[in-house]
């Protein structure tokens, strides 16, 4: 069976290839927007703004399954420049979906909280209204829309507040900024499920071999929209203060900086962020029969994996 692993260098497609499990289930092509890979390994070359290189790759490589782990991420260049955004998250999502239907192979899709307007106070199910209040969010949306009308078999599974002990993300942010300075100004009114990529990959890996196992009729249950997130809630602000105190406690933190809570209000940005941004993934957890922690559990995991190693 060949895989094809669409932004293995981004946070999510690194944890893939570092994990491993994907290369286990089939012949894995690694593919990068230039071609090059962050562990110096061959990668194909896969620029989802291109159109005809997309199409040409997969024609060349016929993948039965597509894990597509790359995207436009840049929340807040979005507002600018959105004709990119949306033809990398929405357009080339398409494409795939389109030439996987063809095909008779699966995608895997990475979508986002973003998609909602973050005025809730309980979690979003799989079937709420969406209605994207960024650039951001409108181009994933774009991409899930494109998808669902490809008559592709599909896995969209919709992620949030993603973190891994590479990359950009905030627990990096926060243990920077720690080592920094003595006081640190966090927003404490956005609400979410810190998801950290090692859940996503174990989570994925276990819904694609359901998938695999399942008979037709099964597959047709199992296609469609999930939530995979970690379990639990908190604020940046409860998030921040989780991870200087793992951090601390694992001695990765000399000292522990005063965080003080603010509002939204009191840290703008050029794109607005839901409010509420907390997804119901127990849909999830009962089609794949795969549990999904509290999210304290996997900030302790990637905590103790920046523990530098001794002999």
């Amino acid at each position: 069976m060949n895989i094809l692993l669409l932004g293995a260098n981004g946070q999510l497609g690194r944890s893939f290839l570092e994990h491993g499990g994907l290369a286990e289930r089939g012949i894995l092509s690694a593919a990068t927007r230039d071609g090059s890979r962050f562990d110096g390994k061959p990668a194909e070359v896969a620029d989802l703004s291109q159109a005809d290189a997309l199409h040409d790759l997969l024609d060349r490589l016929q993948p039965r399954v597509i894990v597509n782990a790359a995207a436009y991420t840049a929340v807040d260049r979005a507002e600018s420049e959105e004709a990119l955004a949306t033809r990398i998250n929405g357009d080339a999502v398409g494409e795939l979906g389109t030439w996987a239907a063809v095909h008779d192979a699966l995608v895997i899709h990475y979508s986002t909280d973003y998609v909602f307007n973050g005025n809730a106070d309980i979690p979003y199910p799989t079937d709420a209204p969406t209605a994207p209040i960024g650039a951001y969010g409108r181009s994933k949306l774009a991409g899930e829309l494109a998808l669902q009308r490809s008559g592709a078999k599909h896995l969209l599974l919709r992620t949030a507040w993603v973190y891994a002990p590479h990359g950009h993300n905030f627990l990096r942010t926060m243990l920077r900024l720690a080592a920094e300075r003595e006081e640190i100004r966090i927003v404490a009114d956005q609400h979410g499920s810190p998801t950290d990529t090692t859940l996503i990959v174990r989570a994925t890996l276990a819904a694609l071999d359901k998938w695999l196992d399942a008979d037709p009729m099964q597959r047709d249950q199992m296609n469609g929209t999930h939530h995979l997130v970690a379990s639990g809630s908190t604020t940046w602000h409860g998030f921040a203060d989780a991870i200087m105190r793992e951090a601390t406690a694992h001695g990765l933190l000399a000292r522990m900086p005063r965080l003080i809570p603010i509002t939204t209000a009191e840290f703008p940005t050029p794109a607005r962020r839901p409010a509420w941004s907390v997804l119901d993934n127990t849909g999830f957890q009962r089609q794949f029969g795969y549990s999904l922690p509290d999210w304290r559990q996997g900030l302790n995991h990637i905590i103790k994996a920046l523990v530098p190693k001794t002999c």
